[in-house]
């Protein structure tokens, strides 16, 4: 099992969508390593959901990777914010994956507090320059992160 953390800004898609839909498409990826490791992924994969470009972002909850991944049909509709009209259909350039609701935390994990956290270090987000809206978590990260969750 692979661990990662997916952001998404919580005015377009939150926690909270995830939690009423139960299992939803994670798409509009346009960034050719992140899509690369939504393809790395595994059904049974677990994620952390990062809440980004709000007035405090951080860790909301989990999830997990519910399908592997699949052409985002979005990158064929003229109509969606996510179409792009280079892609072919019969080689799609952008995927996305079915993720389900894990859990929503009691308090969100703010990014300031992840900075602090020393086993968190090496954790990809914190990386200067990291932009990244899908990236890959370590064991260690995941356990210090579910960790935190549960003070």
């Amino acid at each position: 099992m692979a661990y990662w953390l997916l952001k998404s800004e919580p005015s377009v898609f939150s926690i909270d969508d995830l939690a009423q839909r139960k299992v939803s498409l994670w798409d509009g990826v346009r960034n050719y390593q992140a899509r690369n490791f939504l393809r790395a992924m595994q059904a049974g994969d677990e994620a952390l959901f990062y809440h980004s470009s709000c007035p405090e972002p951080g860790i909301a909850g989990t999830m997990t990777i519910a399908r592997t991944a699949y052409p985002d049909p979005g990158q064929f509709n003229p109509d969606s914010p996510y179409f792009d009209p280079k892609s072919p259909a019969d080689q799609p350039r952008w995927d996305g994956v079915d993720v389900r609701f894990g859990e929503k935390f009691a308090q969100l994990l703010p990014l300031a507090v992840l900075r602090t956290i020393p086993a968190l270090a090496g954790l990809a987000l914190l990386q200067k320059g990291s932009r990244l809206s899908v990236m890959p978590v370590t064991a260690a990260e995941w356990k210090t992160i579910l960790k935190l969750a549960t003070r």
